[in-house]
């Protein structure tokens, strides 16, 4: 087991801030600013935890985007099967619409199965996985990238045709950043990726980020 905080990680798994501290965080799921509103089952702290082999891919990625004045910022990494669990829960509860203005104006909350935004597991909880953007280091904004993390619609597809250039050239250095580090991207959302080379392929954790 590793430490975290007289927490312990079960084996082959690290806190980011510690396996690459030049990743900037911001876990979402830890606050009330999410697609659900309020903080999700298994995120008792704001901190990102990786399997090993991931969190040392995206220390070589934060390396690749530093020479180029970018600083990656982490959404998301692990992810508890419980908050999976979560959001399932919440999907069948038609009422609950608090945040629909942000994250989904369009799309009604049933169909974002069938839009292949949520699922019943997810490639999170095998620790491996992580949602990010890019950062410039000069002035601490956001890179533009055509549309916010966790939006449920077509302009989070990578290749939405109604990308401005800028938008596009951004979208597209994130990803050959990430695939450059071995991680695989996933088209209908530009900000998730995936290490191809993930440790436990099979498994579905369930423990919480304390």
């Amino acid at each position: 087991m590793n430490s975290m905080n007289n927490y312990e990680l079960p084996d082959g798994f690290v806190l980011l801030s510690e396996a690459a501290p030049d990743a900037l965080q911001e876990l979402r799921y830890a606050t009330r600013f999410n697609f659900i509103g309020t903080p999700i089952d298994g995120y008792a702290s704001p901190r990102a935890v990786m399997t090993e082999r991931a969190a040392d891919a995206l220390r070589r990625a934060c390396g690749l985007a530093a020479d180029q004045g970018l600083l990656l910022k982490v959404y998301d990494a692990y992810r508890p099967q419980r908050a999976v669990d979560h959001f399932n829960r919440w999907v069948q509860n038609a009422a609950d619409t608090r945040m629909k203005r942000w994250f989904y104006p369009n799309v009604d909350k049933s169909e974002l199965y069938a839009l292949d935004f949520l699922g019943h597991k997810s490639t999170h909880s095998r620790g491996s996985a992580v949602d990010l953007t890019l950062v410039e280091m000069a002035t601490g904004r956001e890179a533009d990238m055509g549309g916010p993390f966790d939006f449920f619609g077509p302009r989070s597809r990578y290749s939405w045709p109604g990308l401005t250039p800028e938008q596009a050239v951004n979208r597209a250095l994130l990803r050959n950043l990430m695939t450059r580090c071995g991680f695989a991207p996933l088209e209908s959302e530009w900000w998730h990726f995936r290490l191809i080379d993930e440790p436990f392929p099979e498994t579905w954790f369930d423990f919480v980020v304390r």
